[in-house]
């Protein structure tokens, strides 16, 4: 038996500020796919070159209103960055709270305009213990 992955689907209240969030990780709209039957936009989003390990931000053109307001259940998504720090400084200074910061110059998770939890790995081995970062508490869920 062969299987091969797809993509993740996430559903977004708001297409544009879900998009601008994934933007902010590095990810870039890869294809849309509007259905005026259907009243649903489909837009995928990878990282430039990995283009076959799209998020899907599905859209429903007339709200969503079976949507939790915690999307705990998902799980999480994950992405290697380069430098664990500077990712989380870009996504700060931007407006993202970083829930859990990566004291360990390791790990660091984030969360969507959806509440999609977004756990960001350092690549390479943790790099060293830096402020603000080391003394910075959790906030929120992660």
């Amino acid at each position: 038996m062969q299987i091969r992955y797809l993509h993740t689907m996430i559903r977004v209240l708001d297409l544009e500020r879900s998009k601008a969030f994934y933007e902010l990780l590095g990810l870039r709209e890869t294809r849309r796919h509007e259905s005026t039957q259907g009243r649903f936009t489909l837009v995928f989003m990878a990282p430039p070159g990995q283009e076959d390990c799209p998020v899907e931000l599905t859209w429903n053109w007339d709200g969503d209103p079976g949507l939790p307001s915690d999307s705990r259940h998902f799980g999480h998504l994950a992405y290697a960055v380069e430098n664990v720090y500077d990712i989380c400084a870009h996504l700060r200074a931007n407006g993202v709270t970083i829930n859990r910061p990566p004291r360990d110059g390791r790990m660091a998770f984030v969360r969507s305009p959806d509440n999609v939890s977004v756990e960001l790995l350092q690549m390479g081995p943790a790099l060293p213990s830096a402020e603000p970062w080391a003394s910075m508490p959790n906030t929120g869920h992660w």
